[in-house]
């Protein structure tokens, strides 16, 4: 049934949309399947996506057609589809109003991911008028706030050195404590990674006592706070709730110390919402594992990373892990930095849409896989900044001296950056920067070929 008369409409101007206000738009790259026309297999995308059925019904009123969604723009060449939402079709909740985003993923990445007139479509940008901005939590802490923690100044505090306890699975409570201890006496914030939790050889009811007494141990030789990112993901919200609230409890006076770590795109925006509402006063920690089955370049289905991060700002994230654009081991390109400047920025203007954001707090871009120090300058860079939380696991411990000396030296490689210095000239200077090119000579030798020279080292 062809629906393009009602669900179509390609003489609305997307200026006049985002001027009215009263829209959610949607940029996908969308291609039908052989032997359906474009603007027609759009028209049941759309519909789909709202008010409509593969019928006509009965029950349909004016005012049903009202809040349909509508295609406004189309260009079958470059696959570009344009659709706008009215703002009433969208979920809210009853105990105060707020959108919520299951509802933006069910419309907008709903039933019409499974169409079978659809070749593939592929949410690539979106546009949130002031109102939707207004209704979504958005972040209650931000990087500000771990560099007042830190001591440092709260406006372009710089690079937090970070690390993920390695190996990722498998160690004992001590072991662990004793690995978060060694990375603290040079670095500054530890993740859990994404699996580890409450696992039957490292309970967390073991863990967290002394990886508490790991960190103040680090705290008292060093003068400096430290920052431990804390895994609370589960199914249940209440074993949610149950495991951050113990963690407060065992940190006791330096809870502040904590931050929530939850594994976002696998448990979903209700656990994002659990966390952000239940413990606001914590920084919130969004960890993407799984984002590539649908963000990756090579899935025609789903959204991209850009949208993935900029559904994590409107969700209330404090930090999200972007990638490392190329510099680490993950997927990913030098022009992925609009993943960052998306959730950073109070003002962006992304693949499609141009977005403001009102004065919502950012959401931190978090570095993370396959990075050490030798990637560090070219990255920052490329990024054009440093205020990011890095965590970096082999880079820390790979290290050839240690765990303090891989934290140390990923500082240096930002100061390195910061002075506008030559890596190879500075590593004469800053000694665990030094090591860290007999630490990963590998890499040492694809970015800075002759370093062992200039270093005079043997080759």
């Amino acid at each position: 049934m062809d629906q393009s008369k009602r669900y179509a409409d390609l003489s609305l101007k997307e200026a006049d949309l985002i001027a009215g206000g009263k829209h959610i738009l949607c940029a996908y790259k969308m291609k039908p399947k052989a032997g359906h026309g474009y603007l027609e297999a759009a028209a049941h995308f759309a519909a789909e996506s709202s008010t409509g059925t593969n019928v006509e019904v009965c029950t349909t009123d004016d005012f049903t057609k009202g809040v349909d969604a509508l295609v406004y723009h189309i260009d079958p060449a470059s696959e570009d589809m344009r659709i706008a939402y009215p703002l009433d079709l969208f979920d809210r909740n009853m105990i105060d109003g707020r959108m919520m985003m299951v509802s933006f993923l069910t419309l907008t990445i709903g039933n019409n991911q499974g169409m079978g007139d659809i070749e593939h479509a592929k949410m690539v940008d979106f546009y949130v008028p002031r109102r939707a901005i207004e209704l979504f939590d958005g972040p209650a802490k931000d990087i500000s706030d771990l560099w007042r923690i830190l001591g440092r100044p709260v406006v372009d505090g710089g690079y937090i050195a970070g690390t993920i306890i390695k190996p990722k699975l498998g160690l004992r409570p001590e072991p662990f404590a004793r690995a978060a201890y060694e990375f603290w006496l040079g670095g500054d914030f530890i993740k859990n990674d994404e699996p580890q939790g409450n696992q039957p050889f490292a309970p967390m009811r073991q863990t967290i006592p002394l990886v508490y007494d790991a960190m103040k141990r680090a705290m008292d030789e060093t003068g400096e706070a430290k920052l431990f990112s804390a895994n609370i993901t589960a199914d249940d919200h209440h074993e949610m709730v149950a495991r951050g609230e113990y963690i407060l409890r065992t940190f006791g006076p330096d809870a502040d110390k904590v931050a929530f770590l939850v594994d976002g795109y696998v448990g979903g925006p209700g656990m994002i919402t659990t966390a952000r509402r239940h413990f606001a006063n914590q920084y919130l920690h969004y960890h993407r594992a799984g984002h590539g089955a649908i963000t990756s370049p090579s899935s025609k289905r789903g959204y991209t990373a850009y949208v993935l991060a900029k559904m994590s700002r409107l969700q209330g994230a404090s930090g999200i892990h972007v990638g490392t654009m190329g510099y680490g081991k993950m997927e990913g390109d030098k022009d992925d930095r609009a993943c960052a400047y998306i959730i950073e920025r109070d003002s962006y203007s992304g693949p499609v849409y141009h977005q403001e954001w009102y004065g919502m707090k950012p959401t931190t871009p978090i570095i993370s896989g396959g990075m050490n120090a030798l990637r560090l300058p070219g990255f920052f860079e490329n990024l054009g900044h440093g205020n990011v939380i890095n965590t970096a696991g082999g880079g820390a411990y790979g290290h050839i001296d240690s765990p303090a000396a891989g934290a140390r030296s990923l500082r240096q490689a930002y100061d390195c950056w910061k002075a506008g210095a030559d890596p190879v000239e500075w590593a004469r200077d800053h000694y665990e920067f030094a090591r860290a090119f007999e630490s990963f000579p590998q890499d040492a030798d694809k970015i800075y070929p002759g370093w062992r020279q200039r270093l005079r080292l043997a080759a």
